[in-house]
């Protein structure tokens, strides 16, 4: 049986935390303009969230396989069928014949139709007292797929996605005991439609340098995956991930390898010289120091390129203002 068709049977929904009676919710807008204003963003209230949320969640599924028995609450299921619906509507805009072989222009079209039906989507999946943060929470969801301009996807619209689901959890959709099945279930069916839209409309990797980076599209599948593999003997030492029968085996069990399962489907040409990064990765002894050296490259290599952060939105829950400690 599938697993995914057993969340939320029968659970009781819960009703979130009452938000403080004085909050404004706001419509996130861009803030850093120049590259002077990436140290404000360094320093912002957004950064120091979004980064403790990634580090919260890669401490949550340290070896964990995605088939661990793990609690599925009805908001979770909610949040699953809410991508459900957004992966069904690419079935209404096959790819159109066109001259060009990259960026396919129903794309466009498909995106029209998810910002247009973002909000109810959302109402359907929160609970009535949250309706009021729709507005600031959907900018984030519907900025996650990719740019209808461009036709290209990377790290950024990843981003915005991460920033969604710490939204939620921000507003009390989500709690402490959601944050396994946020990445595995939530995150994860995120994960598989990125790569469908990629595949359906041929978009193009957004700001890539090509094989010296780590992956033309993603880079926290890899941060979270490689924090799965922690003390899993199974796929010990790491250079085993390179392996055809250790991919096919533990892909569906795995974020990291179903992320080197995908590159290798969609590249061709020896791995060493497509995934340069990731050929270097795979002779550090640990999956822990791997871990640790990811997010230390994901602040260095994303966090800190104004390409990426200029497209960051800030609103009420994930302010620009400067982070300060609280007495």
């Amino acid at each position: 049986m599938n697993r995914e068709s057993e969340i939320g049977d029968g659970k009781m929904e819960k009703a979130p935390p009452i938000l403080p009676i004085n909050h404004r919710f706001l419509e996130p807008e861009k803030a850093v303009k120049s590259i002077t204003d990436m140290a404000i963003w360094e320093k912002s209230e957004a950064y120091m969230e979004y980064t403790g949320f990634i580090a919260t969640l890669n401490e949550a599924i340290k070896g964990k396989p995605l088939s661990v028995d793990c609690k599925i609450s009805n908001n979770v299921s909610k949040f699953v069928k809410l991508l459900e619906k957004i992966d069904k509507t690419i079935d209404e805009f096959p790819p159109i014949e066109q001259p060009q072989r990259f960026g396919n222009s129903a794309f466009r079209d498909w995106l029209v139709k998810v910002k247009q039906n973002s909000t109810e989507f959302l109402q359907e999946a929160l609970h009535p007292q949250l309706h009021l943060a729709i507005p600031e929470i959907k900018v984030y969801l519907e900025e996650s797929f990719g740019n209808a301009t461009r036709i290209d996807y990377g790290t950024g619209h990843e981003m915005s996605f991460i920033m969604f689901l710490c939204c939620l959890y921000k507003i009390g959709a989500l709690d402490v005991e959601d944050h396994v099945a946020s990445v595995f279930f939530i995150f994860n069916k995120y994960l598989q439609i990125a790569r469908r839209l990629q595949q359906t409309y041929r978009m193009e990797p957004a700001g890539s340098h090509g094989v010296w980076s780590l992956d033309d599209y993603q880079f926290v599948p890899f941060i979270w995956g490689s924090s799965q593999l922690i003390d899993q003997p199974r796929i010990y030492p790491p250079v085993k991930f390179l392996e055809d029968d250790v991919i096919d085996k533990y892909a569906d069990e795995y974020m990291f390898l179903s992320c080197i399962k995908y590159i290798k489907e969609v590249k061709k040409g020896p791995f060493a010289e497509h995934s340069n990064q990731l050929w270097s990765i795979s002779a550090v002894g640990s999956w822990s120091k791997i871990n640790q050296g990811l997010i230390k490259m994901y602040k260095k290599e994303v966090l800190a390129k104004f390409p990426v952060v200029q497209h960051i939105m800030f609103g009420s829950l994930l302010p620009i203002r400067r982070f300060t400690i609280q007495q």
